[in-house]
């Protein structure tokens, strides 16, 4: 991937991370897709990653692309982030490296979004670690159409995250085909 081209869009979810007044939560679309065909509607992309420091109140994790691509960058980052439990920044940052570098891990087709209380990152295997500005990030298929309707939400309503969350997603199932309403959502 050049450095001003897109990052990739994987057509077979959605998954959106909402941050707001010190709660957090992230959702993902139980749709897995085989080219054109549904295979699956009931999957589960998100994931929290119970306490690894005294500190942490958990973080939660989010994937789009390849499964087993991503249960294997999962367990990365996971070994990463008990080399610095209390700094998911510094554990994207290591994946990210490693993702890019390594020459097997470097073929994985996937996304992250990992997030805890302090902060919401996107991870990929051209080596971005992006943190959004307003503490939504949306990746997969549906996920600009999922961000653009959380923020939507978060500036004209009083939702909670884990609502905006589901309204969002809502929203991206009714225009991405590739994204469907059956959710699973995690909240901190």
């Amino acid at each position: 991937m050049s450095f001003m081209s897109p990052p990739p869009t994987f057509h077979a979810t959605t998954i959106l991370c909402v941050r707001r007044d010190k709660k957090l939560a992230i959702a993902g679309d139980g749709q897995v897709t085989m080219q054109n065909i549904v295979a699956k509607a009931d999957a589960v992309k998100v994931r929290k990653l119970e306490q690894l420091g005294q500190d942490s109140a958990g973080v939660l994790v989010g994937f789009a692309g390849a499964a087993a691509d991503a249960f294997s960058l999962l367990e990365k980052f996971e070994s990463r982030l008990k080399d610095s439990p209390s700094n998911i920044k510094r554990a994207a940052i290591e994946l990210a490296k490693l993702w890019r570098t390594d020459r097997m891990l470097r073929r994985l087709e996937s996304l992250l979004i990992v997030a805890d209380r302090a902060c919401t990152l996107i991870v990929s295997g051209s080596g971005d670690v992006i943190e959004p500005n307003d503490g939504i990030a949306g990746i997969g298929s549906g996920g600009p159409y999922a961000t653009a309707a959380a923020r939507a939400l978060v500036q004209h309503t009083d939702l909670p995250p884990v609502d905006v969350a589901r309204q969002a997603m809502k929203i991206a199932g009714e225009l991405c085909i590739y994204t469907n309403t059956n959710l699973t959502v995690l909240e901190l």
